[in-house]
């Protein structure tokens, strides 16, 4: 039996101020104890949301990781390494703003799925199409692609130790949302691809999707049989409909 699972993804938002707000609707929430919890604030506010979420069960984790693991003359970027030492646990990996926005490819979002594994964070791995991609039949085609690069670089067996997100480009943050049935297809294409490595790894993946999801489409969504919760952008942002999300996820 898969846990459920709903990660919260902060992006490139909030001030010390708004992120104690936050933390403090957030400890107001009744929490599904059945459902993993994770939540990515700023890494400017990790070190802040670690505190405010202490005895709380939600964890933390970092919106990326550099390719390079551990120490190294890398201006500005932040390693798998020092993310542990902070007290993170997960990390997103190729979320589709860093591949379209910032230009990263499936070789540069290998390199750090591998770097966050090497040193002790659980990957969370971002796959998804666009919409002229959609239109054009070319979803599974798109997403197994991007699956099969990181599959090659560190092996199956590496998902023992990860989750995948299936995020529809053309649904972030757009109010457009994959139905149901749409997003069930592509889960079960993803399970299939893994399973033809490993059966049983691909049977104990978690696949959460991710694009839109608020609290009135997450039953719905979470209801499918291959989707296992959600990647959540900015209802996370507001903690009564971030705990609804995650009750939907407990049902």
């Amino acid at each position: 039996m898969r846990r459920p699972m709903v990660a919260g993804n902060w992006k490139m938002n909030g001030t010390r101020a708004s992120v104690a707000e936050l933390i403090e609707a957030l400890r107001e929430q009744k929490l599904p104890s059945k459902v993993e919890i994770v939540v990515f604030p700023s890494c400017v506010h990790a070190s802040q949301v670690l505190r405010g979420l202490e005895g709380l069960a939600v964890a933390v984790g970092s919106q990326d990781c550099a390719g390079q693991p551990g120490f190294g003359a890398l201006t500005g970027e932040i390693s798998a390494t020092q993310l542990v030492d902070v007290g993170c646990e997960w990390v997103l990996v190729g979320h589709s703003e860093r591949r379209l926005v910032l230009g990263e490819d499936d070789e540069v979002v290998s390199r750090k799925f591998a770097a966050a594994l090497g040193c002790g964070l659980k990957p969370i791995l971002c796959l998804g199409e666009s919409l002229e991609e959609r239109q054009a039949g070319q979803t599974l085609e798109v997403v197994g692609r991007q699956l099969a690069h990181v599959v090659a670089e560190v092996g199956i067996a590496a998902f023992e130790r990860a989750v995948v997100a299936y995020e529809p480009v053309w649904a972030i943050g757009s109010g457009l949302t994959a139905t149901p049935e749409q997003a069930q297809e592509v889960h079960a294409a993803i399970r299939k691809q893994l399973a033809q490595e490993d059966e049983r790894v691909a049977n104990g993946v978690r696949i959460l999707y991710g694009g839109s999801v608020k609290a009135e489409n997450a039953v719905e969504l979470f209801g499918m049989a291959d989707i296992d919760g959600g990647l959540i952008g900015g209802a996370s942002l507001k903690a009564n409909e971030f705990g609804a999300i995650c009750r939907a996820a407990g049902n």
